[in-house]
């Protein structure tokens, strides 16, 4: 008997080593890795930005730092209604802008006066980033913080001592408030500010102010896993653009040596470096509105339905994760138009990737690792995020095919590397097996941790997907493909200066129904046929209807205010009259350049009572010109002139959008004048693609 329990120990032995020794090695990391913290981070892809301040209070972008901590006195803050906002529409975060540039500071912090602790809010005893904390805890969300390094209220900023103020500020946050993802910092330093009664220009060297390094190293002691993004040795980059999305070829990579040393232009960061040394995935940031801060009168300019779907296939379809900000309004709360369209985008992603299609399907490679099932194709489909296909370490393409039951419809395709061992594809090809024939879909360049191919409705019996260049040999741990719904895209509609209101959808076979007394429209309001003349002041809300498929768009409101038919340039300095109409053309795609000093004089026809004005920069090429600092006078007989608004379009370098400016009440004038008096770079000339005025 004992012999017997010997022989089977030994046999069992003796299979264990021959099964070490033909075990199929995995294939070696290539390149930089992701750490655990950064793979941690990728599996968010879409969590919430929180722009809120004293901002909020003044309408500003850029706060000048000499607000009053008083101003601040949101009437029903809850940030229960964010976080269950946030949780609904499937994201995983918020960051929040616990201080902006003008140095007010959300939490009490006790190494300034300038703070929540001297607002009226909850009697000084408030503390918004505790409140917010607890909210995250309780709806399982994370927890992100943005601290400005730079600070227009702080009378040391630009001096050695702020350095040691803004450290001990992010060991406050990070030491406080429990768990922090990810700590924001932006770009913005040194400029004009308050500077503690200073009012003067301060400038730093971004690169060596800060000592990034230590202030890093602080960080990981405070804080481990928390992730650090932006300036300095960070370990994810901005996009390259305040648009929300990515070039099509995205690396994880960057030559951040090169970046540190001031080397790489911005832009880049929207593809990443193939030859990075370092693993910097992307993060796109974008606003679901014009501004970052909330102002009342962009309640209806929240982006379109199609523009937030598209901004997610456009980000997180593309290898880069999505900070998608949502501007707390004067109450304290996310406003209904901003959860009603993000409730909408969700709604539409959901649908698209309701029913994944290969799962059951037959699948096949050209190449498999060793042969073996460990590295074989159905790891693919195995909803395992830890499984993936590899091919042996010579082959760098290959190609994997998947046979359906029955010819099946499909628009969307899923890939994902598994980049625990590198980003390795440099080129893939989609095929579709359609009438017995392979048709090319797409041509393609990176994957990353996650690339999402919108395509044009097929047909077919198989699906390959062809593997055309690589760094190494392949290693791809999931591809899924989908059919998603019919998205009907909300009609265009546009008003020119005569009054004339045209509407448009994006195809041609489409009908498109409208209202013009605020009530919601169908099938059964106005049919558009032809343009019409609309002088008035109105609210325009219309419909695009997929007569076959019997779907209709999302509503799309327009609000115009009195068209500018009888508008007219009368007098200019820095430019030609002959020129001027171009900026009040009701097109943004003209523009009118103007030297510096400039004034651009507008009469409006009539009297007219409004609360403000908005400037349009150029919007097309290069050289936008943008218009920093401006003045802005009215007159009701275009003698006597009485200054209205001065200021800063805040930000504008990096979000040239429509800057729109309110006065401090309403007025009744019927003659503007504009006065750019300096642009973003310095230049002596500006563009003016629109002037308007706020209803």
């Amino acid at each position: 008997m004992k012999k017997s329990k010997i022989f089977v120990l030994a046999v069992l032995l003796l299979r264990m080593l021959v099964s070490c020794q033909t075990a199929v090695p995995a294939p070696e990391p290539h390149g930089p890795l992701p750490s655990q913290k950064q793979l941690d981070w990728h599996e968010m892809e879409f969590y919430a930005f929180v722009h809120f301040t004293t901002n909020t209070f003044t309408n500003k972008e850029w706060g000048y730092g000499d607000e009053s901590p008083e101003i601040f006195n949101p009437t029903e803050l809850d940030t229960r209604q964010w976080a269950r906002i946030v949780k609904e529409a499937g994201m995983k975060g918020i960051i929040l802008t616990a201080k902006h540039h003008d140095g007010f500071c959300l939490w009490p912090s006790k190494f300034t006066e300038h703070s929540v602790k001297n607002s009226p809010w909850k009697n000084g005893q408030g503390d918004v980033v505790q409140e917010l904390a607890d909210a995250c805890r309780e709806f399982d969300l994370k927890l992100g913080l943005y601290l400005s390094p730079w600070d227009r209220n702080h009378p040391e900023y630009g001096r050695a001592e702020y350095v040691t103020y803004f450290r001990n500020q992010l060991k406050e946050l990070l030491t406080n408030y429990g768990d922090v993802f990810e700590m924001w910092f932006d770009g913005a330093n040194g400029g004009n500010g308050y500077y503690g009664g200073a009012n003067e220009t301060r400038k730093i060297n971004t690169l060596e102010y800060y000592d990034w390094q230590t202030t890093y190293d602080s960080i990981y002691k405070w804080s481990p896993n928390t992730l650090v993004w932006g300036v300095g040795p960070s370990e994810a980059r901005w996009i390259g653009n305040e648009e929300g999305y990515a070039n099509t070829t995205n690396w994880s990579l960057l030559r951040q040596k090169d970046e540190l040393a001031g080397k790489v232009h911005y832009k880049e960061f929207m593809s990443g470096h193939e030859d990075g040394e370092r693993w910097v995935p992307g993060e796109a940031d974008v606003s679901i509105r014009p501004g970052w801060f909330y102002h009342a009168v962009e309640d209806g300019k929240v982006k379109s339905l199609e523009e937030v779907v598209d901004i997610y296939y456009k980000s997180i379809g593309r290898n880069a994760n999505l900070l998608l900000n949502l501007p707390v309004d004067r109450r304290g709360l996310v406003h209904e138009n901003d959860e009603a369209r993000l409730m909408e985008m969700m709604a539409v992603i959901k649908a698209d990737f309701k029913t994944e299609l290969l799962n059951g399907s037959e699948v096949s490679a050209s190449n498999v690792r060793g042969n073996s099932k460990q590295f074989g194709p159905g790891n693919l489909i195995d909803g395992d995020k830890n499984t993936y296909w590899a091919t042996e370490d010579s082959i760098t393409t290959a190609s994997i095919t998947f046979k359906f039951d029955a010819p099946t419809k499909f628009n969307r395709v899923l890939l994902q590397e598994h980049i625990k061992l590198g980003q390795r594809v440099k080129g893939f090809t989609v095929e579709a097996k359609v009438a017995g024939n392979w048709v090319t879909l797409a041509e393609e360049t990176t994957i990353g941790y996650k690339r999402i191919l919108r395509l044009d409705s097929v047909e077919a019996t198989a699906i390959k997907i062809n593997i055309t260049d690589t760094k190494a040999c392949p290693v791809l741990s999931t591809i899924e493909v989908y059919n998603a719904p019919t998205l009907v895209h909300a009609p265009q509609i546009e008003r020119d200066k005569k009054g004339v209101v045209t509407m448009t959808s994006k195809h041609e076979d489409e009908e498109i129904y409208y209202t013009l007394d605020g009530s919601e429209p169908s099938e059964n309001s106005s049919k558009y046929d032809a343009a019409f003349q609309l002088d008035k002041a109105v609210v325009v809300k219309a419909i695009s209807r997929n007569v076959e498929e019997k779907v209709n768009s999302f509503p799309k409101t327009v609000k115009f205010g009195v068209s500018k038919a009888n508008w007219k340039v009368v007098s200019v300095k820095g430019g030609n009259i002959n020129d001027a109409a171009q900026a009040i053309d009701g097109d943004f795609g003209t523009s009118f350049r103007v030297k510096l000093p400039a004034e651009v004089v507008i009469d409006l026809g009539a009297n007219m009572s409004f609360v403000g004005f908005d400037y349009m920069p150029k919007q097309v090429g290069n050289g936008l010109r943008l218009v920093k600092t401006y003045e802005l006078y009215t007159s009701t007989n275009g003698k006597d002139w009485n200054k209205r608004s001065e200021g800063e379009f805040s930000n504008i370098k990096h979000n040239p959008i429509l800057q729109v400016k309110n006065f401090t009440e309403k007025v009744e004038a019927r003659y503007l004048k504009f006065v750019p008096t300096s642009e973003v770079e310095r230049n002596d000339e500006v563009y003016i693609a629109e002037l308007g005025i706020v209803e």
